[in-house]
């Protein structure tokens, strides 16, 4: 059995999510559009303008970026990223992209329960 049929579904729908994420920040209104959801799982791409005003969240995540560069906090840590570097954040702990380029945008994957993962 193919999955030919599954890739470009999900190709269309990240296509058109690009597209919405696009147009919702010409509008300034949304940096984040989800392109997948399976289960306790979902992906999408996060594109902040300016400054990044998430809270933590209920599930563990992992940014892939994309594009742009900057600095990541991540409880008391704080590391610079670029293109294809891979950020995990547990459940529940403060994070945030700071002194990023207007052109940053990351893959996020959320998932597990919520409280995050055990060890």
């Amino acid at each position: 059995m193919s999955d030919k049929p599954v890739r470009e579904n999900w190709l269309v729908g990240l296509h058109t999510a690009i597209q919405q994420l696009e147009v919702n920040r010409a509008l300034d209104t949304k940096p984040y559009e989800v392109v997948l959801r399976h289960g306790s799982m979902h992906i999408g791409l996060y594109a902040p303008r300016g400054c990044d005003p998430q809270d933590p969240h209920d599930q563990d995540e992992v940014y892939v970026v994309m594009r742009g560069q900057g600095e990541f906090i991540c409880g008391h840590s704080k590391r610079s990223f670029g293109p294809g570097h891979v950020l995990f954040v547990p459940a529940q702990i403060e994070h945030r992209f700071i002194n990023f380029t207007d052109d940053f945008a990351a893959w996020v994957v959320f998932y597990g329960p919520q409280g995050g993962e055990k060890e």
